[in-house]
């Protein structure tokens, strides 16, 4: 029992390590939150989520450690995220203070962040470093002890539930402090515009040197 309540919370702390550090997901997300409503920031976390879902199954059959070892495919994914992520860029700062939450359900928040996700050479890092030990549990040392490969899914469902937890209490932190701040979704908008341009400026100079 304790050995798989341990497989269970590292796996919640994997998920965490990946959802919760400042980037572009999270700029999305937040965007979302504040422009859209909790339901909008939700659903663009779980395209986020539905990515990483992907990310798993491909790292299963082995196409992540092929992309990584292929520089003409990661050079063309971490170009077409660069262009992505300075598309949504501008799209930010437009629509800066226009959006309601009647918008919420246009499922435009999901997308954005599915396709941002599946181009973000950032996720498939993750997957090629930490994102291993979900594909090997039994290599994975949690709190001073070794994990059981028989609890290998125990560790996935918690992986998993990490980062559900991220994306249901992050947009709902955001929601609470928007109804305090008048101009925070304002302000969150340019944020985030300024957080995607930045990346989507490196990982075109990235692609570059690719």
């Amino acid at each position: 029992m304790f050995d798989a309540a341990v497989s269970l919370f590292a796996g919640v702390a994997l998920g965490l390590s990946l959802a919760a550090p400042p980037g572009p997901m999270n700029a999305v997300i937040a965007e979302e939150s504040v422009a859209r409503g909790w339901k909008s920031g939700f659903a663009a976390g779980l395209g986020a989520m539905t990515a990483d879902a992907c990310f798993f199954v491909l790292a299963l059959v082995g196409v992540v450690a092929f992309i990584e070892n292929a520089p003409t495919v990661r050079a063309v994914m971490v170009g077409v995220g660069g262009v992505l992520m300075l598309y949504y860029a501008y799209g930010a700062v437009r629509d800066a203070g226009s959006f309601s939450e009647a918008e919420a359900a246009d499922g435009r928040g999901f997308r954005k962040a599915f396709a941002l996700a599946l181009a973000n050479p950032y996720q498939i890092t993750w997957w090629l470093t930490a994102g291993v030990g979900l594909l090997n549990p039994g290599e994975i040392a949690a709190f001073g002890l070794e994990l059981s490969a028989a609890n290998g899914v125990l560790t996935v469902a918690g992986f998993f539930a990490g980062i559900l937890l991220w994306i249901i209490v992050f947009p709902a932190s955001l929601r609470a402090a928007g109804e305090r701040v008048d101009a925070l979704g304002k302000s969150v908008a340019y944020v985030s515009a300024a957080v995607l341009a930045l990346f989507g400026l490196s990982f075109l100079r990235t692609a570059v040197g690719l």
